[in-house]
């Protein structure tokens, strides 16, 4: 049986920091993960960067390949993008691609990958209304967005508790949405 590949993306906030216990937590459910960043998430993590492609065997990415550069990850089955800040929503929703975790799930929607995303955004920045016209254009083009009751619920600014994101929550629709292994 061969592991299904998740392709786990994460942009700067607070809850990144934990990306090494998540994708031992992804592996021990039996994926092969390949780990994406924003450029931001990739300065927050560098010391660590070594340790993280270790952990998944695959490099950690960041930025666009150069044309004609040979892909250095097998094909996602699922995709997941958590924390995903508020940039990170919205650039996505309305298509703007320059960071290539965001490339990266706005092709996989056209793809057909299935995708989870768990936002990491406070109380204040949901305030703004393309945030809410964001998570519903995600929802609409098939994203499960865990956002609200039964995802991720925003604290107030200053008030985050990074040790209690719901990583579990992104884990088990991962699992969900993944196809089953391949023989």
């Amino acid at each position: 049986m061969t592991s299904r590949v998740l392709y786990l993306f994460g942009s700067a906030a607070p809850p990144v920091l934990d990306l090494a216990r998540v994708v031992a937590d992804a592996q021990e459910r039996g994926f092969d993960v390949c780990l994406g960043l924003t450029p931001t998430a990739a300065r927050w993590l560098e010391p660590r960067l070594a340790e993280l492609e270790r952990a998944t065997g695959h490099p950690v990415r960041s930025e666009y390949k150069q044309p004609g550069e040979p892909d250095v990850w097998p094909k996602a089955d699922v995709i997941a993008f958590a924390p995903v800040t508020f940039n990170s929503v919205n650039a996505w929703a309305l298509g703007l691609t320059r960071d290539f975790v965001v490339g990266v799930v706005a092709e996989g929607i056209g793809k057909g990958i299935p995708v989870a995303a768990m936002p990491c955004v406070n109380a204040a920045y949901v305030q703004h209304r393309q945030f809410e016209r964001s998570v519903t254009e995600l929802r609409k083009m098939g994203v499960e967005v865990l956002y609200g009751e039964g995802g991720f619920v925003p604290n107030q600014p200053g008030q985050g508790r990074p040790g209690e994101y719901p990583w579990h929550l992104l884990l088990d629709a991962v699992e969900r949405l993944a196809p089953q292994p391949r023989a």
